[in-house]
C-alpha cells in the first residue's frame, strides 16, 4: 500500500521522519570543503552546507524543482503507479479504456481499495481518482479517508517498460515526447524522483543541473542522503550524483548513480556539527 501523505509534504523524500545519530564521529574521514562533480563546471557544496540542509526539516528540494499536480490537496492523499505484474516497472497505455482496466484490477488488488471518484488526464499520464477508506487512523493524519490518485503512463510521452525499478544504474526508459529538449530530460527525472525510494533517515536533493554533450541530454541530481548508525554516533552522510541520460535521437534514457565522498554529521541542541 502507498504511504499516506500529509498535504503539506507533497514528495516523498519529505514524508520519512528523522532521527538523528549521537556526537561521536566513526572512522569514516571528512571530505574536502568541496568537491568536483563529473560535469568540471558544477561543483558540489561543502560538507557544512550540505549537513545543514540535511537538518532542516523545511527544505527537500531546490528552488525550481518539479512541483506535483496535486501538490495543493488539501487532505492527505496517496500518488502511485500502476505497475506491471512484476512491480519492477510502470505500465503505459495511449488506450483510456486499457489504462482504465488496469488500474481498477490495481485497486481491486490493494489492501485498501477505494471507490471511484473521476479521472483526469495530462500529456503524461492518465489519473484515475479513488476516495480509500481506512478502518483505524494511519499513519500522520486524522482522516479515516483519502484520495488516491493512480496513474498510468501515456507510452507517447513516458515508456518504462523493462525498467528494474530496485537499481540505480541503468536503462531509465524511453521519453517520446517532442520535441526533445533539455526540459524534457528534467521533468522526467525530477518528476520520477518523486517516486524513489532509498533506505536512510533523511534524503534531500541538493541541487538538480543539466548538461549537454553531442549525443545526449542530461540531468544530474545531487543528493545527500543520511543514515543513522546507533547511538552515540554521527549519521553518515553520503553525497551523491544520479545522472539521467537521454540519447538525442532515439530518446532512450540510462542512469548512473555515483558517490562523490562521504562524511559525518549530527545535530546536537538544535545545531549541526560536521563530525571529524
Amino acid at each position: 500500500m502507498p504511504v499516506r501523505i500529509s498535504k503539506l509534504y507533497v514528495l516523498t523524500i519529505s514524508a520519512f521522519a528523522a532521527a538523528c545519530g549521537g556526537s561521536g564521529a566513526t572512522d569514516s574521514s571528512t571530505s574536502p570543503a568541496n568537491t568536483v562533480s563529473a560535469d568540471p563546471a558544477h561543483t558540489v557544496p561543502g560538507d557544512e552546507q550540505i549537513a545543514a540542509l540535511v537538518y532542516d526539516n523545511a527544505y527537500s528540494v531546490p528552488s525550481g524543482f518539479f512541483v506535483d499536480e496535486r501538490s495543493d490537496t488539501d487532505r492527505s492523499y496517496t500518488v502511485h503507479h500502476v505497475l506491471d505484474a512484476s512491480s519492477s516497472y510502470e505500465l503505459c497505455s495511449d488506450d483510456y479504456a486499457v489504462a482504465l482496466a488496469w488500474e481498477a484490477e490495481d485497486n481491486a488488488a490493494r489492501n485498501v481499495q477505494g471507490y471511484y471518484v473521476e479521472s483526469y488526464d495530462n500529456e503524461r499520464y492518465f489519473e484515475f481518482v479513488r476516495e480509500l477508506a481506512y478502518e483505524n487512523d494511519v499513519g500522520n493524519v486524522d482522516d479515516i479517508t483519502s484520495p488516491g490518485f493512480a496513474r498510468v503512463f501515456k507510452c507517447g510521452n513516458t515508456d518504462r517498460t523493462g525498467v528494474d525499478r530496485s537499481v540505480l544504474t541503468g536503462y531509465a526508459g524511453t521519453i517520446n515526447a517532442q520535441p526533445l529538449d533539455p526540459n524534457s530530460i528534467r521533468v522526467f527525472t525530477e518528476y520520477l524522483w518523486q517516486f524513489a525510494f532509498f533506505p536512510a533517515n533523511r534524503k534531500k536533493v541538493i541541487d538538480s543541473y543539466g548538461t549537454e554533450t553531442e549525443h545526449a541530454l542530461q540531468q544530474t541530481l545531487v543528493l545527500a542522503i543520511a543514515t543513522n548508525q546507533g547511538a552515540s554516533r554521527c549519521d553518515r552522510v553520503e553525497v551523491a550524483e544520479w545522472q539521467f541520460s537521454v540519447d538525442r535521437v532515439s530518446g532512450e534514457v540510462s542512469k548512473v548513480f555515483t558517490t562523490v565522498r562521504t562524511f559525518e554529521a549530527t545535530l546536537e541542541n538544535g545545531l549541526v556539527r560536521v563530525c571529524i
